[in-house]
């Protein structure tokens, strides 16, 4: 008889579609988490230990090989957790944004192997509204409306990175609410791409605001959207971080779009260069 499918599997294949440079696979019962290889345990990221220092050698070496110099070991420990930070991210508020399901994944529940941009997942538990037709199946907790589930999406991202901005931040010189500020970059910003390739923008824009509309702690601020004018008229929607991905050392001239670095005359031409491509 054919497995039926997870409450989550719909919105994991989905990202994938959209976006074929993440597959999350999701663990059976008592089936171990894959190791060997280029896979590290999220746990093991959080222990400041060997596992998290072969990680960061990853982002060591591409820097050197792509840019022609060392980078800084806060740098290089930023961009790590950035790339660890924004598919993990994604585990939650991606079948939150899809289908209003949001999975409880602690550290010891996720792998990662970012060589071949490959997760894979065993949640704990996960929340839904009333009428969602998963409310039924085992492991679901029901949530009586929106911001109860909204506040579960907070709470479970929350809870997944904190042990891991616990293991990267003495290597960042980065403590609290720059941290914070980081993790609330990688939580808007992931979910603001993806919906980006799912042509669902507008409405990820909604949504986030209304999850990070501001005073949402241990997050910095709010989800910090704003609307720029081209030379044509024409809208450019941007957003402020809260945070800064450390790039412009190896770069000074090269700043994203939505860095604090970078003043909205240069926001409009980099938004401007971008949407002509």
């Amino acid at each position: 008889m054919p497995v039926p499918a997870s409450p989550l599997s719909g919105a994991y294949a989905r990202l994938t579609e959209a976006y074929p440079g993440l597959t999350v696979t999701e663990l059976g019962p008592g089936e171990p988490a894959p190791r060997g290889g280029d896979w590290v345990r999220a746990a093991s990221l959080a222990e400041d230990g060997p596992a998290l220092a072969g990680f960061l050698a990853w982002d060591e070496a591409q820097v050197l090989r792509d840019y022609g110099q060392r980078a800084r070991p806060d740098v290089v420990a930023s961009f790590g957790l950035h790339r660890y930070a924004w598919p993990a991210c994604l585990l939650i508020t991606v079948p939150w944004f899809l289908h209003r399901r949001v999975p409880r994944l602690p550290v010891t529940q996720v792998s990662y192997d970012r060589t071949a941009g490959r997760m894979a997942v065993r949640a704990a538990s996960f929340a839904c509204l009333p009428d969602d037709p998963a409310a039924a199946l085992p492991g679901a907790v029901v949530v009586p409306d929106e911001e109860a589930l909204r506040d579960r999406v907070r709470a479970a991202v929350a809870e997944h990175l904190e042990p891991v901005l616990a293991g990267f931040g003495p290597r960042m010189r980065r403590r609290g609410r720059a941290l914070w500020g980081m993790a609330t970059d990688e939580l808007v910003e992931g979910l603001w791409y993806i919906a980006h390739l799912l042509d669902e923008q507008d409405r990820a824009v909604r949504e986030l605001e209304l999850l990070l509309p501001g005073a949402t702690r241990p997050y910095v601020g709010s989800a910090a959207f704003r609307t720029l004018t081209g030379p044509d008229g024409e809208p450019l929607p941007t957003r402020d971080r809260a945070s800064c991905c450390m790039f412009y050392t190896l770069r000074p001239e090269d700043t994203c779009a939505t860095c604090p670095r970078t003043c909205d005359t240069d926001r409009v031409a980099k938004l401007t260069a971008t949407a002509a491509a």
